[in-house]
């Protein structure tokens, strides 16, 4: 282990804004996270779990607890048949890692989701999804730490409470630690049928068909990098939480009053899904919108209007200000409250 001492988080973030962490503890193994964290918690001492801090957002005030950093390494198969694999990766491995490389072994299940920044341990947490793919569709298993039985514990889909952009995990943040993901993957260089509408498009193929993995994950990565969603140093429209809203499911009764061109979507339950980038924009928030509120500090990005930016010297007040407004403005004109989807944490002591 290695440990240090106020650390900002503007070093550990892909937004790059926030207050020091008093203690930031980097854990090799679970061996050595597991004893470190049941004194942690025998002590009453306040815990967050950091990962690759892409969607985290922790106050300028900072974090007065222990921060602890997973950064350890293993990926491998645990059972495979003719048609299947099931790969085991550890919370600490590098998410776009994991999906290349089951790309390079000809697997599919993962390939929609190139590019994503952020650590493995991280993926169930949000159940991470993009261009038509939940991790929630691959994941078989998620072996957690429960701090509250204190124990390792093997759990199921069915005990993850997995939905749109949300879990179990993330339903009871102080609870579980996530220490390895097991996703079931097919054995076959051919992608899962495209579902989404834009990267079809992209692909120049009908709704359902399918391309070569390698094909697909690089429609995906410019897709996203053309929306400043691919970390790039050079480029502040990719110094974000990626996007800042999720986009919100609504009663029926709830769509019927959106504008007739408000885009769309027929989610669980019966309900109705709409765009939040749509929202935002049409809320008067266009890409690159906000710097009247932070002295140009922080704006949207000038690529993609649910992402708010760093355009160099933000604090996260000025991200949390802008994204304020956001919400305020969606609210007033369409009657929708616009959910975070980045951690936020802005109490020292750990609350959100």
């Amino acid at each position: 282990m290695e440990e240090r001492v106020d650390v900002p988080f503007a070093e550990l973030t892909t937004l790059r804004v926030g207050g020091p962490a008093r203690r930031l503890v980097s854990v090799d193994r679970s061996e050595e996270l597991l004893p470190l964290l049941r004194e942690l918690d025998a002590a009453g001492e306040p815990v967050l779990v950091l990962g690759g801090g892409s969607n985290l957002v922790v106050g300028d005030e900072g974090f007065a607890g222990t921060v602890l950093h997973t950064r350890w390494f293993d990926l491998h198969v645990v059972k495979e048949s003719h048609e299947h694999v099931v790969l085991r990766a550890v919370a600490g491995e590098v998410w776009d890692d994991v999906v290349s490389f089951s790309l390079a072994e000809r697997w599919s299940g993962i390939e929609a989701l190139s590019g994503i920044p952020g650590l493995v341990g991280a993926t169930p947490i949000q159940n991470v999804g993009a261009y038509g793919q939940e991790v929630s569709d691959s994941i078989v298993a998620v072996e957690v730490y429960d701090r509250q039985r204190r124990r390792r514990r093997t759990l199921d889909p069915g005990d993850c409470a997995f939905g749109y952009r949300t879990s179990r995990f993330k339903q009871e943040p102080d609870r579980f630690v996530v220490l390895a993901v097991h996703y079931r993957l097919r054995r076959t260089p051919e992608s899962m049928p495209v579902r989404y509408p834009e990267l079809a498009s992209s692909l120049g193929i009908e709704l359902g068909g399918s391309v070569p993995v390698g094909r697909l994950r690089q429609a995906v990565l410019d897709l996203r990098r053309a929306k400043g969603m691919v970390l790039d140093v050079a480029d502040h429209d990719t110094w974000s939480a990626g996007s800042f809203f999720t986009n919100p499911v609504l009663a029926d009764v709830d769509a019927e009053r959106l504008p007739p061109d408000a885009p769309r979507w027929p989610a669980a339950e019966g309900r109705v899904k709409t765009s939040a980038a749509w929202l935002v924009e049409h809320a008067g928030f266009g890409r690159g919108a906000g710097g009247e509120l932070t002295g140009s500090r922080a704006t949207l990005s000038t690529k993609h209007a649910l992402a708010i930016t760093n355009r160099g010297g933000a604090t996260a007040a000025d991200v949390l200000r802008l994204a304020a407004a956001v919400q305020g403005a969606v609210r007033e004109r369409f009657g929708v409250e616009l959910t975070p989807e980045p951690v936020v944490v802005t109490d020292a002591s750990g609350g959100r």
